[in-house]
């Protein structure tokens, strides 16, 4: 019987190239470990020719669940890392095919292949929010931010300057940042020097008022948003 040869080609032809950017920058992208080994994942069966995997497949080379998959993909997608596109077969019906082609384009940029200032930093506002929050956003979540950046054109600094708020009034919630957020658009702030000067003024004029001691409580000059709103 004749004996298999070490097929060095072979071996080569199953390698999976994984971008040394990918590994050193994710984080600056917003990304998580879980995230970037199911984006491994999905380059591996597309070079394998399987454009579309399902969550289930997917589910089988990871310690994640079907549905964590699946939740996984569409926080990708509302992040801007993976989009489904449809690709016609053989000039005949069309057929859905995952494409990361979002992800490299964040990754390398045309500069020096190095990111934006705005573009890092708005990577690293979802992992404050999780950081924050203690655990990974939902896709609602990520999809409001998304619309404080896109729609309403807010400035990175200052989303994170209103978490910030929120954390030291205790009101760790989505619902509380954004009238934080849309209170400062209101009076026209911009900058986070602007929202501490506009926080000052309301406690120096709140200083100025009677307060019932039984509900006075040290708000380190931070303005409380949504008084009397649980």
């Amino acid at each position: 019987m004749k004996k298999q040869q070490f097929s060095i080609q072979q071996l080569l032809l199953q390698q999976l190239h994984v971008p040394t950017q990918l590994l050193t920058s994710y984080t600056t992208l917003g990304l998580h470990e879980r995230e970037v080994m199911l984006l491994l994942q999905l380059q591996r069966f597309i070079q394998d020719g399987i454009d579309f995997p399902t969550p289930d497949q997917l589910a089988q080379y990871v310690t994640m669940s079907e549905k964590e998959c699946a939740l996984i993909l569409r926080g990708l997608i509302q992040k801007g890392m993976l989009t489904i596109d449809q690709q016609e077969e053989q000039g005949q019906k069309l057929k859905e095919a995952y494409c990361l082609n979002p992800l490299w384009e964040k990754l390398f940029k045309v500069n020096h292949h190095q990111q934006s200032e705005e573009e890092t930093s708005e990577g690293t506002i979802f992992i404050l929010f999780e950081q924050e929050f203690g655990r990974p956003l939902s896709p609602f979540e990520i999809e409001t931010i998304n619309a404080w950046l896109d729609q309403d054109k807010i400035s990175p600094a200052l989303i994170k300057a209103g978490l910030r708020e929120a954390v030291l009034m205790s009101k760790l919630n989505f619902k509380y940042i954004d009238r934080i957020l849309r209170e400062w658009m209101k009076k026209g702030i911009q900058s986070v020097e602007q929202a501490r000067r506009s926080s000052k003024e309301y406690h120096a004029r709140k200083a100025n008022s009677s307060i019932q001691s039984s509900q006075k409580r040290d708000t380190s000059f931070y303005y409380n948003w949504l008084e009397g709103e649980e």
